[in-house]
């Protein structure tokens, strides 16, 4: 489509987290357009959908986990929402996930995470062999031991997409379907645009920039926040029940099998997901290496997996950072000026956690869009901590 009057916001990228700001924007009252080459059909529909701060939190990231534990209190009422303007479900499910090890490695490595979480004021119910098989009867017999984490949930991430797509055209906003490849904060005579790939500029007042790993290819930034974002390539498999065999798991299940990490999404249609591999790669082609070993360490989790139909391979590319956070606030000097690249904001950057952290962002970037401040849980992740060009709000 064309863009006749200028608008108040461009959102370059249509994926998970620029589909949610565009929407929240456009309810705050702002004149938004999206541009996106593939209407959003990128990493966000490779995903598992896990909102799981807890079961995923690591050592030494405390304030990654703070700023998602942010994320994940705003959620359901963000998902009632949208559930009501999109007028469709997104498949939330609340049943929490059950963490198991496999050998008594991995068990001690799981209690010394549990450990830490637990003196993070953290939700976690130790579990032996015997209790991890009552909530879920299909795991392996080899199961060593586990943990719930019941306050850790899932969305279907497909239907969370397409909901989000309807409320914010719903809400007024306009998609165009083409690439960003530059952008221009305000510099000199010149206002806030961006540079198409068919050559086309859409003038605005604010750009936002939420283009996940493409984040680095695009012209007009701070060579410093360009290659602070890199694609980390993950691999996963959707599985679906044949007829006549009943739902084999009701809880999400992360595994730790001999060393590697497995997880086992169960979707309300009988779907499960199964992933994902972390691979410093760029292309997105499904290797058989990958297959192979996914449905090996998932059968050996849930033997009764061999039983399911292989109903589609995928493969994406998640947005890293150096240090695994995300990238949400303004970028370049003359901050919110309309001086230098002051219009330009930047959400990306958000690693594994693009669904989690989707309405929280949301929240965060029209905060900034009307002249307020987000939540200072957001303060550790704003572009100044990879340019000394960029400027702290």
């Amino acid at each position: 489509m064309s863009v006749d009057a200028v608008p108040d916001v461009v959102v370059a990228g249509g994926g998970v987290i620029g589909a949610a700001i565009a929407w929240r924007a456009a309810l705050a009252g702002l004149d938004v357009v999206v541009v996106d080459p593939e209407a959003g059909d990128g990493a966000s529909l490779v995903a598992a959908g896990m909102l799981a701060p807890v079961s995923e939190s690591l050592f030494g990231e405390d304030d990654l986990l703070r700023i998602n534990l942010l994320a994940l209190a705003r959620f359901p009422s963000f998902a009632a929402e949208l559930e009501a303007a999109a007028g469709q479900p997104i498949g939330l499910r609340r049943e929490g996930t059950l963490a198991i090890a496999y050998d008594p490695g991995d068990y001690a490595a799981l209690m010394r995470l549990t450990a830490f979480r637990r003196s993070a004021g953290l939700d976690a119910e130790e579990l032996d062999s015997r209790a991890c098989r009552k909530l879920e009867p299909f795991l392996t017999p080899d199961v060593h031991g586990g943990v719930l984490f019941g306050g850790d949930w899932s969305v279907d991430n497909r239907r969370y997409v397409a909901a989000l797509r309807t409320a914010m055209v719903a809400a007024g906003v306009r998609a165009v379907r083409d690439r960003v490849t530059a952008v221009r904060g305000g510099e000199g005579e010149a206002g806030p645009a961006v540079l198409l790939a068919d050559g086309r500029v859409i003038e605005c007042a604010t750009v936002v920039v939420a283009t996940g790993s493409w984040t680095r290819s695009i012209a007009g930034l701070p060579d410093e926040l360009r290659t602070a974002i890199r694609p980390v390539k993950g691999q996963l498999l959707r599985l679906r029940h044949p007829a006549g065999l009943p739902q084999i798991t009701t809880h999400t299940i992360r595994a730790t099998v001999r060393g590697t990490d497995i997880y086992l999404v169960p979707r309300a249609d009988g779907e499960m997901i199964v992933g994902a591999t972390q691979e410093e790669r760029e292309d997105q082609l499904v290797t058989a290496g990958a297959v192979h070993d996914l449905l090996h360490d998932a059968m050996s989790v849930l033997p009764v997996t061999s039983e399911l139909i292989l109903a589609e391979t995928c493969a994406g590319l998640r947005p890293g950072t150096r240090d695994n956070g995300p990238v949400v606030g303004w970028a370049g000097p003359g901050t919110g000026a309309g001086t230098g690249t002051g219009r330009i904001l930047l959400a990306t950057g958000h690693y594994r956690n693009g669904i989690l952290m989707s309405a929280a962002t949301a929240d965060a970037v029209v905060a900034c869009l009307t002249g307020q401040d987000p939540a200072p849980e957001w303060g550790p992740f704003n572009p100044a901590r990879f340019s000394r060009s960029a400027v702290p709000r």
